[in-house]
């Protein structure tokens, strides 16, 4: 039998996203001539996200959410400013360093070498290989599948049927998505009718209409259901 296969999402799973995106948003303002002020990054990441929930949907491209959040905000804001120019300059700060999750590091040498581990992200591909060189973690992974380069973004059943189909001895009943999204990992798990956890720290409430097999509130505690489930 052959090891089980664990799949992980990256941003705020494995690697701190939300504390990059606002680095990475900062230094974009001050580019700009913008003062980079605490409200004015916390309005840009509320469209951000409201934009990568509407690609989710399928109810934009990819292409619309990443020069379009920009867009949005200089819109807002009454500026004219070049909304590709920020799409390029933010993506290049955000593709420059890393930063862990409490408890990553520690997650994939636990598991390494006992499961057969995937990245399943869907960020913008130059911007995780380069925080993945970064974080030096590209070895713990059998491959990494990004969006952007699979042709089609979590939480689609296409997604993951094109990951299963790269992934040699795919075993569906013992497969497992982990991740912190529960409209994209959560959800895409239950669509590809594999066995799901959601890794909630903050302790957000859940959802009725997408229920995960498992939730969990640190990364210590997955070594521990992985026995569980496929010992």
């Amino acid at each position: 039998m052959t090891r089980p296969i664990v799949l992980l999402d990256l941003d705020d799973t494995l690697l701190d996203f939300h504390k990059a995106e606002h680095i990475a948003i900062a230094k974009t303002f001050v580019h700009f001539g913008i003062a980079p002020e605490e409200p004015l990054i916390r309005r840009y990441s509320e469209i951000n996200a409201e934009q990568w929930k509407r690609l989710e949907r399928g109810e934009i491209s990819r292409e619309q959410v990443l020069v379009g959040r920009f867009a949005l905000l200089f819109d807002e804001l009454g500026l004219d400013c070049s909304s590709r120019e920020a799409k390029r300059t933010y993506e290049n700060f955000l593709s420059q360093g890393h930063y862990f999750v409490p408890g990553a590091e520690e997650l994939l040498e636990t598991l390494r070498g006992k499961y057969r581990l995937f990245i399943c992200s869907n960020g913008t591909a130059v911007v995780q290989e380069g925080r993945l060189k970064s974080a030096g973690i590209g070895p713990y992974f059998e491959e990494i599948f990004i969006s952007e380069e699979i042709g089609f973004n979590k939480p689609s059943a296409e997604f993951f049927e094109r990951c299963f189909d790269r992934i040699p001895d795919f075993c569906r009943e013992r497969t497992i998505m982990i991740g912190d999204s529960l409209t994209s990992d959560i959800l895409g798990g239950i669509n590809a009718g594999i066995k799901t956890c959601w890794f909630n720290p903050q302790g957000r409430p859940g959802r009725g209409d997408i229920v995960p097999d498992y939730e969990l509130g640190k990364l210590e505690q997955v070594p521990g259901l992985l026995e569980k489930l496929f010992c």
